[in-house]
């Protein structure tokens, strides 16, 4: 698997990772229906070019299976194909936004008990909560950030 930015956002690419977002979607946003999912789809090509960094991973046929975008330190989505998941692609890209790009914040639909715990895991915690997402729609979100821990190995001894 091989993990890179993007910058040249073509067409093909696009319509490629729309399809592993609607696929990643149908798999764990089990709160929306078939209209809402065909609702927001329409918005995702114009989130997706106007993200600052679109992290992309590759399976061996140079085909993308999973995406990630990230503005400033924030996790701004996170997607990756269902046929991908439990294979540990999570987890290697949010530690590569962590690495790479700073990330430190990101938000979850409320309604997605398992992208929760998936972020709980690898670190972060919940410091806010809103009854409805970010288009005014009645999904809440929980807004997580990094929680820092001190650093291994420090001699605290007299202190």
């Amino acid at each position: 698997m091989k993990i890179v930015e993007v910058t040249d956002r073509t067409p093909v690419l696009l319509s490629r990772l729309l399809e592993v977002w609607e696929g990643s979607v149908r798999a764990t946003h089990l709160f929306l229906s078939d209209a809402e999912i065909k609702s927001i789809k329409e918005y995702v090509p114009q989130a997706l070019n106007g993200i600052a960094h679109l992290i992309i991973a590759k399976d061996e046929t140079d085909c993308p299976v999973a995406f990630m975008g990230i503005e400033d330190d924030t996790l701004e989505m996170l997607f990756i194909a269902p046929e991908e998941r439990g294979k540990g692609l999570g987890k290697r890209l949010i530690q590569y936004g962590i690495d790479h790009y700073g990330v430190e914040r990101l938000a979850v639909n409320e309604q997605n008990p398992q992208a929760q715990g998936f972020y709980e895991h690898m670190g972060f915690r919940v410091y806010k909560r809103t009854d409805l997402d970010e288009q005014g729609n009645p999904y809440p979100l929980l807004y997580m950030s990094l929680a820092h821990k001190p650093a291994k190995n420090m001699d605290n001894g007299g202190n």
